[in-house]
């Protein structure tokens, strides 16, 4: 890209970001009482709840299940416990999931991480830092940048992950630019320029969308 080019680009972005940043303190994002949003040391959950995230209500459908992990599986946070767990069989029975689809991302994305030396939640922070990683990981099925940017903010790196709920707060502001890298950008823009971490304002665009009695999981390990 041109420096001409570039220049436009980062301009756009910040045009997009302050409507986002404008609307969100209209919203109420820098009034709200703050719920620090937890780190996540248990990979075996971190790992579930970034497979199964995708496409299905969080809620009812993906929080059960982490917290049953939790529960049930507090030794499940190093590779080779799930490497030993994919060996006797019981991945389905692990995430309580039945679709061979997230079965087998989940076991491809384990053997992924355990080529690349990642052995714990610490690993996977480094990991999760570097863009060479970020980009190998993509090389598994059915992972993409928002599940890269949804793990990230899981373990505690600042982060915003572009889901529906960040397209439709853009499609509000009018935003009309869908492109993710864009979007991240911009609300990572956004939320610099509201003084607030990104993982936060992340977290605070998901409970504005989500029904007033609902709480996003806190995965405290």
């Amino acid at each position: 890209m041109s420096r001409t080019g570039a220049k436009g680009a980062a301009i756009e972005v910040l045009l997009a970001a302050r409507r986002i940043a404008d609307h969100a303190k209209d919203e109420g994002a820098l009034f709200e009482e703050k719920h620090p949003r937890a780190t996540c040391e248990h990979l075996g959950a971190v790992l579930a709840d970034s497979v199964l995230q995708a496409g299905l209500n969080y809620t009812t459908v993906v929080r059960p299940r982490v917290l049953a992990i939790l529960r049930a599986h507090p030794n499940r946070l190093t590779i080779s416990s799930l490497v030993a767990l994919i060996q006797d069989g019981k991945t389905g029975e692990f995430l309580n999931w039945r679709h061979h689809e997230k079965v087998t991302r989940f076991e491809a994305l384990v053997i992924f991480l355990q080529r690349w030396g990642i052995e714990d939640v610490e690993d996977l922070r480094a990991g999760l830092a570097s863009e060479e990683f970020c980009d190998a990981i993509q090389t598994v099925n059915g992972i993409g940048p928002k599940t890269v940017d949804y793990m990230a903010c899981l373990v505690g790196i600042d982060a915003i992950a572009v889901d529906r709920h960040v397209r439709t707060f853009a499609k509000t502001v009018g935003v009309k630019n869908d492109d993710y890298h864009f979007l991240r950008k911009s609300f990572c823009c956004a939320a610099d320029l509201l003084s607030l971490p990104r993982r936060e304002f992340d977290a605070w665009l998901w409970r504005r969308a989500a029904a007033p009695a609902q709480v996003q999981l806190t995965l405290e390990v």
